[in-house]
């Protein structure tokens, strides 16, 4: 029986995440497990990265992510399942972070969507991959 889902969008592509989260609250919804759902932004706190940036640039994009993704939830599955999922915004490499935000959630299953490789992607592995490869738990992939 599944518990908790963390279901990882990315924001760019809406139209894949939406059927990724979708299918990870339908995926909930069968057991009735918590749904947490997760963006990851880069690390703009980098020492080399930083000097680009306003001060409180970071602070402002983790604000205006998390509205983004309040936001695309309500879209996606009404006020009502929304106001039962948790929203995460963590900082810093998306598959890691996934990993980590799992880990700490106690999810049993990440639900995560796969984009069209690139040459680069079979070189170095996209982040569904890197999820799926080092995971402790089930991983579900939305095409």
């Amino acid at each position: 029986m599944i518990k908790s889902v963390l279901c990882a969008l990315d924001l760019s592509d809406l139209a894949t995440d939406k059927k990724v989260l979708q299918q990870a609250a339908r995926l909930a919804s069968l057991d009735g497990a918590q749904l947490d759902v997760l963006n990851v932004l880069p690390d703009f706190g980098e020492s080399w990265v930083s000097g680009f940036f306003e001060r409180h640039h970071h602070e402002k994009a983790i604000e205006e992510t998390s509205e983004r993704l309040n936001k695309f939830c309500v879209e996606v599955l009404g006020p009502e399942r929304n106001a039962d999922i948790r929203h995460v915004v963590a900082t810093g490499t998306a598959y890691q972070e996934i990993l980590a935000v799992a880990k700490t959630a106690g999810s049993d299953l990440i639900v995560i969507g796969a984009h069209t490789p690139d040459l680069k992607d079979y070189l170095l592995g996209p982040n569904a991959a890197r999820v799926i490869r080092h995971s402790d738990c089930s991983v579900f992939v939305v095409r």
